[in-house]
């Protein structure tokens, strides 16, 4: 396989992560798309322009944005190697407010003995597993490959408006719950597969979820993907 396929294939795996608009104008500008395949960019820019029927000006600022978001997702996921996320359980109540975390994880080498807090808070209350240490749990004792653990916490947090997870390493499932009590907000926004800026912008439109009769959310994520964004969003209570 020559250079350029290998860097076209690449290219386009990435876009698939992106927005459908950001993905169409970013595939034309790196002439992946076979319509667009013109020696000039600015050739590619008119011709995703005519296609979107914008100005062009506009479609490079798409572009620019497009590339911004291609970098980073090709920013390289933590060392794999070590460990692995089999299950991971995050639970938000807003009445205290505080989240309870737990892992399940399997060590992918000897002499696992540590790996990263999802929710990364300073100081918690451990139920069991292991002990905090400055964002991450230290392991009573280190695991030989293929051992798995299981750890939970419970930690205080500032009422939130999000609650998201960003994996670093590989993780199966990811399960969260949200518990807004009697006054739940008047909308809340899954957040499956996204960027970091989205958890934030009011553009971003994600799946519309219902909060149930007591006043809960319940999500479900299968394979994440390491440097993208996974949770919930919602606005302020009424």
């Amino acid at each position: 396989m020559t250079i350029r396929a290998k860097v076209t294939d690449r290219l386009s795996e990435l876009a698939a992560h992106l927005p459908e608009d950001l993905r169409e104008v970013a595939l034309a500008a790196f002439a992946i798309t076979p319509e667009a395949r013109h020696p000039l960019y600015q050739d590619r820019v008119k011709w995703a322009a005519l296609r979107a029927d914008r100005d062009p000006r506009t479609v490079r600022r798409r572009v620019d944005e497009a590339i911004e978001l291609l970098a980073e997702l090709a920013l390289p996921a933590a060392a794999s190697g070590s460990w692995h996320v089999t299950s991971l359980t995050l639970a938000l109540v807003l009445d205290e407010p505080c989240v309870f975390e737990q892992h399940r994880v399997v060590a992918d080498q000897d002499g696992f003995r540590s790996f990263d807090l999802a929710v990364g808070a300073a100081e918690g209350m451990v139920l069991y597993g292991g002990t905090l240490a400055k964002g991450t749990v230290e392991l009573p004792a280190p695991l030989s490959r293929g051992e798995s653990w299981e750890f939970a916490a419970v930690f205080p947090v500032e009422p939130p408006s999000h609650l998201v997870y960003v994996p670093r390493h590989r993780c199966e499932a990811f399960n969260l719950r949200l518990r807004f009590g009697k006054e739940g907000p008047p909308e809340v926004l899954a957040l499956d597969g996204a960027f970091e800026r989205d958890v934030s912008d009011p553009r971003y439109r994600g799946r519309t979820l219902q909060v149930d009769a007591a006043g809960e959310v319940h999500l479900q994520f299968r394979h994440l993907t390491p440097g993208l964004v996974y949770g919930a969003r919602w606005a302020d209570q009424p």
